[in-house]
């Protein structure tokens, strides 16, 4: 073999190897766009349905395509396509309505047209309280050993939806609210742990949401780590990593 063919045998190579990252970047970016987006969790606005630490995806199909189903928002269009409504109860991820550089995951609570108000803890939507009942308490650990235990309850929406709520305070900032009245095209978004969430209730912080800002619906827990361990560090994880956890849906 002459030098000239060891060479166009390199370069063939490497133009071969360039056609497959090209493609599996291509694949990748249709997978992220127009199925499932993978998301971690940075707060605790979400306990104990979503943990800091949690990895999930969410169905980018489950309500339809916006521009910000979009990488940094630059579909050239406006509104939802193939869009089905978000229904209450589900887990969604949305951008902030006021700084739409920013993602947050809450539970939907609010439809278009509800009132909803906070009257010593319990919701109301559209006068009637939702069903609340008091459960187990929720225990949590520091990393020094300090232990807590948070009253924690089961709540049903009118739709039939179960999920778990945390109550850190009596008598919290937002356990009493005014009625907001959800507009037309918006939603009410609710954080399941009370008193630890910004959400709707912050009308000047996030506000309502509206539907065009939906990006998906939570799905499935794929990682869970705990607390400020980075996931990189493979070593870790026989014990820093909550296999309990993993699979889960939402």
């Amino acid at each position: 073999m002459s030098v000239t063919d060891n060479k166009k045998d390199k370069e063939s190579g490497l133009g071969e190897t360039v056609k497959v990252v090209v493609q599996a970047l291509l694949l990748a970016l249709i997978v992220r766009t127009f199925l499932f987006q993978p998301f971690n969790i940075p707060s605790g606005s979400m306990k104990d349905t979503l943990l800091i630490g949690d990895y999930l995806f969410v169905s980018k199909y489950s309500y339809g395509y916006s521009r910000y189903s979009f990488p940094f928002g630059l579909a050239p269009f406006s509104g939802r396509v193939w869009g089905a409504t978000p229904e209450r109860g589900d887990v969604a991820v949305f951008k902030l309505p006021t700084d739409t550089s920013v993602d947050y995951i809450k539970r939907v609570i609010g439809l278009p047209g509800d009132t909803i108000q906070v009257i010593e803890g319990v919701v109301h939507i559209n006068g009637e309280p939702v069903q609340r009942e008091r459960i187990d308490d929720y225990i949590e650990q520091s990393a020094i050993g300090q232990v807590r235990r948070v009253p924690r309850f089961r709540e049903t929406l009118p739709n039939g939806v179960s999920f778990e709520t945390l109550d850190l305070t009596q008598n919290g900032q937002m356990d009493n609210t005014r009625e907001y009245k959800v507009p037309e095209g918006h939603y009410f978004m609710m954080g399941d742990n009370r008193d630890n969430s910004i959400d709707s209730r912050y009308q000047t912080r996030v506000g309502y949401v509206p539907y065009e800002n939906f990006m998906g619906r939570a799905e499935i827990l794929f990682f869970s780590i705990k607390d400020e361990t980075p996931a990189w560090q493979i070593w870790t994880w026989p014990w820093s990593v909550r296999w309990e956890r993993i699979g889960r849906t939402l």
